[in-house]
């Protein structure tokens, strides 16, 4: 016997109802995709992100951020 895919389904009850009624009726709409405005422009602001974070933190900040990551990462491998 063959398994069917796990599909992301609902998880309240009425809304797989609902959905159920739609596929059987033949009414069944596709899920709703992202908005691809919104999608641009959180890209947008992603790619510009840590550039202009690091051009707006003064070299002091830079080096007191770099120093943590540091030690976090040496602190990580020693457990």
């Amino acid at each position: 016997m063959r398994k069917l895919k796990q599909s992301s389904k609902p998880k309240d009850l009425n809304e797989t109802a609902f959905s159920v009624v739609q596929q059987s009726t033949g009414d069944a709409q596709p899920i709703p995709t992202k908005n691809p405005a919104a999608v641009a422009l959180g890209r947008l602001g992603g790619l510009k992100g840590g550039k202009a974070r690091a051009e707006n933190l003064s070299a002091r900040r830079r080096k007191e951020i770099a120093t943590r990551a540091a030690e976090a990462r040496w602190r990580k491998k020693r457990d």
